[in-house]
């Protein structure tokens, strides 16, 4: 039977099969495998290697209706949905290039599989085909439109678009352009971790590549020696997506950094965001409610970047705003865009700093007030001014945790009263990944693994651990989306009078953890005991504290 038959008979297979419900289909998969003696596979939860899946091309699994399963001592273990046919499954062998383990699978599950693959790539088709490169003048307005792909055929161009909507799809928050000796590496930031997008690529390639990048950024293509930043902005299937770009020498070349700021998608996100969502527990949920809600005074959340500090101060923000109180931001970008707010970008090559900025807002009569980050003293002393002078003050500032920022603030040279004074609350927060629903299992750490965690050996035999072992959903990496873990620093009268007396940050951190302040830690290891992320995973983001 030829290639073609083969197609005919499947689609007249699963034409004639539509009324069939997904129970019934594993029932007759069952009844196959019994048939012709072959074993029976529910791909429900079977861990597919999404390496080897991306390693075969779509259009053979589409025209043999299979799915690869795992590589097992050389054969390649498949899953087919019809055992009858014998010499299909030869000659599948025969273009592989593999000798085949067949398994019996449901049909509805196949299908199921190759639409994820099938979506991925009709995007990536479709991607050179919408998109659009949008140009502004100073004021902002557009003023032409430029076809990306106007310039012919080009691979190189092809490849630059695939790359960025392929990594739009598999939420990437980054994309890097990597030159090794020999070749390109294009990786994806994908929830705060690298993944390799591609093979590497023939450095031949790579000039052309980062001038690609340069010209969609309008950055200087022939200069290769000092680093240049710049940002495009592409319009793409209604909506506007920008990416700030830089561009850093290195000894082997050039190499970039695409960030992607999806405004539209994530204003679309946020419109029904909360600080349930954020995942606070319920104990400093509370606290932290109460303190966003104060007329006036300082709320500062800490942590390094991308870390989630905005993205918690939007939430609070979205929880308290009402037609009674005037907003406004100022921000470096303006990431996520809240209707009702004004939202200011800071311009620092026309003047707009984060402390000129403030100084304006000040005069705009605003109730509440979102300052971006706090960088310099001036930008710190306005901000604690207006916390103290009836306006409620929402701000980060980088530091590891809620005891370093008060050395922060006291070497940008504000007074201790004044800024005890001005304070809330301080929160710091770091990002871990959660276990992917699709993979996630039981699972038993080594007691090496629960000593380098500094847990009791114990523990294992009194809570239950989950790890994900690798799906297509995640992408083979087990994790799927983040969570915020908190620090929340409750002022309280004896921490007022510490921080006056200027008193060592440690014996500050005894105390507010005496007073039942959770660490980041504490925070960490209650995610892992929910089942919601693993031990390996927090051992990356938080120290283990002595």
């Amino acid at each position: 039977m030829d290639i073609e038959n083969k197609q005919i008979k499947l689609q007249s297979t699963d034409s004639s099969d539509k009324h069939l419900n997904p129970e019934e289909e594993l029932k007759k998969a069952r009844h196959l495998a019994k048939r012709y003696r072959c074993d029976f596979v529910d791909l429900t939860n079977f861990p597919i290697d999404a390496e080897l899946f991306r390693s075969i091309p779509a259009e053979l699994m589409f025209r043999y209706n299979f799915v690869p399963l795992k590589m097992i001592n050389g054969s390649l273990l498949v899953a087919i949905d019809d055992p009858k046919e014998f010499m299909i499954w030869d000659e599948l062998g025969v273009v592989l290039g593999k000798s085949l383990v067949v398994r019996v699978a449901s049909a509805v599950q196949i299908g199921e599989i190759l639409k994820k693959s099938e979506s991925s790539q009709r995007v990536l088709e479709e991607a050179t085909e919408g998109l659009t490169l949008i140009k502004e003048d100073e004021t902002g307005e557009e003023i032409s439109i430029e076809k990306l792909t106007n310039d012919g055929e080009s691979p190189i161009i092809r490849l630059v678009d695939s790359t960025i909507f392929n990594a739009l799809e598999r939420r990437a928050s980054d994309i890097h352009v990597h030159t090794e000796d020999n070749d390109v590496s294009i990786k994806y930031r994908i929830d705060g971790v690298l993944r390799q997008a591609m093979p590497p690529i023939s450095k031949e390639h790579h000039s052309t590549i980062i001038s690609r990048i340069k010209v969609m950024s309008e950055l200087d293509i022939a200069e290769r020696r000092i680093p240049q930043d710049g940002r495009f902005r592409v319009r793409y299937k209604g909506r506007r997506i920008d990416f700030r770009v830089s561009v850093m020498p290195s000894i082997h070349g050039e190499d970039a950094v695409l960030r992607v700021l999806d405004k539209q998608s994530m204003s679309e996100k946020f419109s029904h965001l909360n600080l349930e969502v954020i995942g606070f527990f319920d104990s400093d949920l509370i606290k932290f409610r109460r303190y966003i809600r104060e007329p006036y005074g300082m709320v500062l959340v800490t942590g390094p970047t991308g870390s989630g500090k905005t993205t918690t101060l939007y939430a609070a923000i979205s929880e308290i705003k009402t037609e009674e109180d005037k907003i406004i931001t100022i921000e470096d970008p303006v990431e996520y865009q809240l209707k009702g707010i004004t939202q200011i970008p800071v311009n620092e090559k026309k003047g707009l700093t984060f402390a000129r900025g403030l100084r304006s807002i000040l005069r705009h009569d605003p109730d509440k007030i979102m300052v971006g980050e706090i960088r310099d003293s001036d930008t710190a002393q306005i901000a604690v001014q207006s916390a103290l002078t009836g306006h409620l003050v929402f701000t980060t500032v980088h530091a590891n945790n809620v005891v370093d920022v008060l050395g922060r603030f006291m070497n940008m040279g504000v007074e201790p009263y004044n800024f005890v004074s001005a304070l809330n609350c301080i929160l710091a927060q770091r990002l871990v990944r959660l276990i992917c629903k699709s993979c996630k299992q039981p699972f038993h750490p080594e007691p090496t693994l629960l000593e380098e965690s500094g847990l009791d050996i114990q523990i294992a035999r009194q809570h239950q651990f989950y790890e994900g072992v690798g799906c297509l959903e995640c992408a083979g990496t087990g994790y799927h989306g983040r969570t915020a873990i908190h620090e929340l620093l409750d002022l309280s009268d004896q921490i007022r009078e510490m921080i006056l007396d200027r008193k060592p940050a440690s014996e500050i951190k005894k105390v507010a953890l005496e007073s039942g302040m959770t660490s980041l830690r504490d925070s960490a290891l209650k995610k892992v005991l929910a089942g919601e992320t693993s031990l390996r995973e927090i051992n990356k983001v938080t120290f283990i504290e002595g």
